[in-house]
Formats: structure tokens, C-alpha cells, sequence
């Protein structure tokens, strides 16, 4: 079986709406791949969403991730922080409330995958 591929800070999430961009930034500073660090655990949460084009009255775009719902590693681990996946997906703050969600367009790197 294929395995899911683990995010770098090369990756590329996006709200449903496609053009909206999350800004994320790595927290840790140890592990890399091809010099590239690697996400891990709440690097895509509470991050800002720049250019969603869901803009209409008393519809808000979406600004801001939420919590990951799923995509975080069960097995893989730097320090205490389970890594992150290319199956990363969440909610945004847009509306429909509760609906809209972000995932991975890109994960950045095309060469480490977690087993499946």
C-alpha cells in the first residue's frame, strides 16, 4: 500500500474555495527533508487565510484554520508532535459555519511518506 506523504514548510493549504492560501510557519527546528522542515501537530491551526474569494453579503471568506480534524501521524513523531500528513484537513472560520473546510493541495515534498 501507498504510503501518505508528510508536509514540509513547502506545502501548500488551501480553504475549499481554492484561491484562499493558509500562511503556516514550522515549530520545529530539528527534522528536515531536502533542508526543508518538516510540519508537525497544531502548525495548521490558528493559522491566517489569505485571498479567499468567498465575498458576499453576510457571507464571511475564510480568515482563519481551526482545528486539524484528521492528518496528523499515529506513528511518526518529532519530540512530543506527531507530524503531519498530506490528509491534513480542518474547518475554516467562513460560512457556511461549520462546512467549510482547508486541506492539502501540495504537500511540499515528494519523497517521504509515512508507511500504510
Amino acid at each position: 500500500m501507498a504510503g501518505i506523504l508528510v508536509l514540509t514548510e513547502d506545502a501548500k493549504l488551501v480553504c475549499m474555495h481554492q484561491a484562499g492560501v493558509v500562511e503556516i510557519e514550522p515549530s520545529q527546528v530539528w527534522v528536515t527533508i531536502d533542508t526543508r522542515l518538516v510540519l508537525v501537530s497544531t502548525d495548521p491551526e490558528d493559522k491566517a487565510i489569505n485571498g479567499c474569494p468567498n465575498i458576499n453579503v453576510g457571507i464571511r471568506p475564510c480568515k482563519n484554520t481551526l482545528k486539524v480534524k484528521k492528518g496528523y501521524s499515529t506513528w511518526v513523531r518529532i519530540d512530543e508532535d506527531r507530524v503531519c500528513l498530506d490528509s491534513v484537513e480542518g474547518l475554516t472560520d467562513g460560512t457556511p459555519s461549520m462546512f467549510v473546510k482547508y486541506i492539502v493541495e501540495d504537500p511540499g515534498q515528494m519523497f517521504v511518506s509515512e508507511a500504510g
